[in-house]
């Protein structure tokens, strides 16, 4: 199991979640 490419992985989710929320908005969720 590669743990660095499995960091990534979290740290691109987050990111991703991050920005959705930033430019949707929180009134969306």
């Amino acid at each position: 199991m590669d743990f660095d490419h499995w960091l990534a992985g979290i740290v691109a989710a987050g990111l991703l979640l991050y920005l959705a929320f930033v430019l949707l908005g929180p009134e969306n969720f």
